[in-house]
C-alpha cells in the first residue's frame, strides 16, 4: 500500500477575460500545498485551450495541446474543479477538456470549488456530477462555494473572513484523500474497467 502524498490536480476552468477564477484557484492551490498528504498541480485552461471540434485523431494543433495537459491529468490521483457558473452552467472550456479525456478521469475522486452570485457556482457542481459519472470517476459530495465571491477576497486575493471556507476546504480535502487512497489502492490491485 503506497502512503505517498496523492497526486492533485486542480483545475481552474475559467479563461473568459476579467475571470475571477484564477483568486479562488490559488487560494484553494495554496492550502493543498500545506498539506502532507496532498501533491498540488494547478492546471489553469486559460494556458491549455482545446478545439471544441473532437476527434479520435487529432490534428497536429490539437495533439499539440493535448499533449501539454493530458500527461497531468493522467497522472493525477485526484481533481479538485474550480469552476464558475455561467448562465446556470459551467464554462465551455471545462466541458471540452472532460470530453477530449476518457481514461484520465476514470476510478478517480473529482471535488469541487465554485463561485458566482448568489447561487455560489452551486448549479455548476451540480451538472457537473452527472458528466463525470459518466466518464467513470467519483464525485465527492462536500463543496466549497463562494456566493457573491467578489465580495469575500481582498484584492491581494486573500480571504477577509477565512474561517468558513478554510474549514469546507479541510473537508473537501479530507474526502479526495479517503476515496483517493482507496481508489490508488483498487487500481493498484486490478486496474479499472478489467
Amino acid at each position: 500500500m503506497s502512503t505517498a502524498p496523492l497526486r492533485l490536480a486542480l483545475i481552474n476552468s475559467s479563461v473568459r477575460e476579467g475571470r475571477f477564477g484564477p483568486t479562488v484557484a490559488n487560494w484553494i492551490t495554496s492550502l493543498a500545498k500545506e498539506r502532507d498528504d496532498l501533491q498540488a498541480d494547478l492546471i489553469d485552461l486559460a494556458d491549455h485551450p482545446l478545439p471544441y471540434e473532437l476527434s479520435h485523431s487529432p490534428g497536429e494543433e490539437a495533439a499539440r495541446a493535448l499533449s501539454k495537459v493530458s500527461p497531468r491529468l493522467a497522472d493525477a490521483e485526484a481533481f479538485v474543479v474550480v469552476t464558475p457558473e455561467y448562465n446556470h452552467s459551467f464554462p465551455a472550456s471545462l466541458k471540452s477538456l472532460i470530453d477530449w479525456h476518457r481514461t484520465e478521469w476514470a476510478a478517480k475522486p473529482v471535488g469541487f470549488v465554485s463561485y458566482g452570485g448568489l447561487a455560489g457556482g452551486l448549479r455548476s457542481v451540480e451538472q457537473l456530477r452527472p458528466v463525470f459519472a459518466e466518464v467513470h470517476a467519483v464525485t465527492v459530495r462536500d463543496v466549497v462555494s463562494f456566493h457573491n465571491c467578489w465580495g469575500q477576497f481582498d484584492e491581494t486575493g486573500t480571504l477577509k473572513n477565512p474561517a468558513a471556507a478554510t474549514t469546507a476546504a479541510a473537508t473537501l480535502f479530507d474526502q479526495l484523500v479517503w476515496w483517493g487512497t482507496a481508489l490508488r489502492e483498487a487500481r493498484e490491485k486490478r486496474p479499472y474497467g478489467s
